[in-house]
């Protein structure tokens, strides 16, 4: 058996809230929208990944959901730009990421990222 897939699934009352954030500040493609559903996707080909943790790293709450991509210099201006919440200012952390905390219009925490060079 071979797992193909993990989805989040994030609760929110009007799902096309969540367009702007996903699609503009993100840059994810919408693939379904059925209206009580909305899923987003990239075109980059990832393998499924699920981590569990006690804490966050550098003393922050476990984030929901981590994103990696390949700026997060560009994805932090522009959150910043959509007046989003940054939980944890973008820095660079001693284990070779660059990332910062951004909650999306449901309230999930989510840890951006980018690993460095």
């Amino acid at each position: 058996m071979t797992v193909k897939r993990i989805v989040p699934n994030i609760e929110l009352p009007n799902p096309a809230e969540a367009k702007e954030f996903y699609q503009d500040v993100l840059g994810l493609q919408l693939v379904m929208d059925l209206g009580w559903i909305v899923t987003f996707a990239s075109e980059a080909a990832t393998t499924p990944q699920l981590s569990i943790a006690s804490q966050g790293g550098s003393g922050t709450p476990v984030p929901d959901i981590s994103i990696e991509v390949d700026d997060v210099d560009s994805v932090y201006e522009k959150a910043q730009l959509a007046g989003c919440e940054i939980p944890y200012e973008l820095c660079d952390e001693d284990w070779g990421v660059r990332r910062f905390y951004v909650r999306d219009p449901a309230g999930r925490l989510l840890n951006i990222l980018s690993h460095r060079s």
